[in-house]
């Protein structure tokens, strides 16, 4: 006889869970966790063994079954450069993302939020600083930025999680400054993609999280 599939049960709390393919966003929204302990909501940040898209996206309809909400951080610079260098006739990532988007427009994934950053969450960062839109083809490129500001930035578990001083304290102050900065980037299409794009507004607009900012 086949053994019944054992149904996981939801959780009780509303949870969040964060699919990232790296450790910065872990430790980002580890240190959001630790500095609000007010916050009403479960946030687990999740970085899949293999950090392919296909099993990022894998995690991202296997979460939402699960969990109130599923937030799919997506770095698009690197993506950007495979797809440049795709061997002709063959997929490229950025037009397999497409397919999982369009995929992710069923209704059964309503809860399910993608977030772009272009090139990477270091812009994110600079957002705090600076109401930039330029388009900045690589991470190093936005970092070497960021550092004009953040003098001192590591991307190291150590600088991110230090205690006391850590990533999201460093820049607390200046989150509703980096939010209006973000709805000034846009996400236009997949086909003109390269240009500046940072939608981690969309995490800190959803209800159980923007009371951090009101």
């Amino acid at each position: 006889m086949a053994r019944r599939k054992t149904k996981i049960t939801k959780p009780k709390k509303d949870a969040f869970a964060i699919i990232v393919d790296g450790h910065t966003e872990v430790w980002y929204f580890q240190m959001l966790k630790r500095n609000e302990p007010s916050l009403q909501v479960n946030i687990e940040p999740k970085i899949p063994q293999k950090k392919k898209l296909s099993e990022q996206y894998g995690k991202v309809l296997e979460y939402a079954e699960d969990f109130t909400k599923v937030f799919w951080i997506i770095d698009l610079d690197v993506l950007i450069a495979e797809s440049k260098t795709a061997k002709k006739g063959t997929t490229s990532q950025i037009q397999e993302l497409k397919k999982y988007l369009n995929e992710l427009e069923n209704e059964k994934y309503k809860n399910v939020i993608t977030i772009f950053n272009n090139p990477c969450l270091e812009f994110w960062f600079l957002l705090h600083f600076e109401p930039t839109t330029k388009y900045f083809p690589r991470c190093i490129d936005s970092e070497k930025q960021l550092k004009k500001h953040l003098t001192d930035y590591e991307k190291t578990q150590k600088y991110f999680t230090k205690h006391n001083n850590d990533i999201y304290l460093k820049l607390k102050s200046r989150l509703s400054t980096a939010l209006n900065n973000a709805k000034n980037t846009k996400r236009s299409n997949l086909h003109k993609i390269e240009h500046a794009i940072c939608e981690m507004n969309l995490f800190f607009e959803i209800e159980q999280i923007k009371k951090l900012i009101d």
